[in-house]
């Protein structure tokens, strides 16, 4: 009977999982790479919805009761909602992968300034969206798993060299799709969240709204004769946005307006998608 108990307890031990909620989908895209079969995974923001001014459920702060790691990544609507969850779950470990990864201002993706005046030191979160950036949040994930579950810090290791290798191929491959585009090639899109993604591959992003406020009439006359001037073939929108003033621009010059969220869960699949859509391979 005693060596029945051992057993059982023995199995329990050995394949339990670790708890863990993310805020983002990308995130638990991340977090899985790294976790692998080690891990179980809630995403706090449902893809459609908006980590600007998301509020969870019910259901979802229940989740945080029972998880051990929340992994943030420094979204809006965690400023509100952080302190929430450690009063939640006393014994949650918090982890910001977002820590140790340089932020740029909205503004410096934002192409015209006097619109993006308010918004001036606002960082841009969506860090994500660079390859380079998830080599960091990758690293960081590693780090606190190793932490909390040391018995397997040699599985999470193996599986984060794995995923480096996954994110230079895909570097590499948005290069090649980009080869032919001409250095700081404008790409126009709604809400400014594809900064990160431009200043890595030399393209300018340009956005129709800053902060989820749409232009006025004079803006949106001077988008249009700048995205004339860049020979813009598109706009990029995103689901969880009004894209109202976007199909204006678009019905204006003729061109398509495309949806694509920097939230969907295939991180990889929506950044080749991006860079095939600016390079004209769709």
């Amino acid at each position: 009977m005693k060596k029945l108990l051992f057993t059982l307890l023995f199995t329990t031990l050995t394949f339990a999982s670790t708890n863990v909620v993310v805020s983002i989908a990308p995130l638990q895209t991340f977090v899985e790479k790294i976790g692998g079969d080690k891990i179980e995974t809630t995403v706090m923001v449902p893809e459609g919805s908006s980590p600007h001014t998301y509020e969870p459920k019910p259901s979802q702060m229940k989740e945080i009761t029972q998880a051990q790691i929340y992994f943030a990544i420094e979204v809006e609507f965690e400023k509100v909602w952080l302190e929430k969850f450690k009063n939640q779950n006393k014994n949650l470990i918090v982890s910001d992968v977002a820590r140790d990864i340089n932020k740029s201002s909205i503004t410096e993706h934002h192409e015209d300034k006097d619109e993006a005046e308010h918004a001036h030191g606002t960082l841009d979160p969506h860090i994500w969206v660079d390859p380079i950036n998830v080599k960091h949040i990758a690293q960081n994930i590693y780090t606190t798993l190793s932490q909390v579950d040391a018995n397997n810090s040699e599985y999470y290791k193996k599986n984060l060299e794995n995923y480096i290798k996954e994110i230079d191929a895909l570097d590499s491959q948005i290069k090649e799709i980009l080869k032919d585009v001409p250095k700081g090639a404008t790409f126009m899109v709604f809400h400014p969240a594809w900064g990160y993604f431009a200043k890595r591959y030399q393209l300018t992003q340009l956005a129709v709204e800053v902060e989820g406020k749409a232009p006025k009439m004079k803006a949106l006359i001077k988008l249009i004769k700048i995205a004339k001037k860049e020979k813009v073939h598109a706009i990029f929108t995103q689901p969880e946005f009004s894209d109202k003033s976007a199909q204006l621009i678009a019905n204006n010059l003729g061109i398509s307006v495309i949806k694509t969220s920097p939230l969907a869960k295939d991180w990889s699949k929506n950044l080749l998608n991006l860079a095939k859509a600016i390079a004209h391979k769709e």
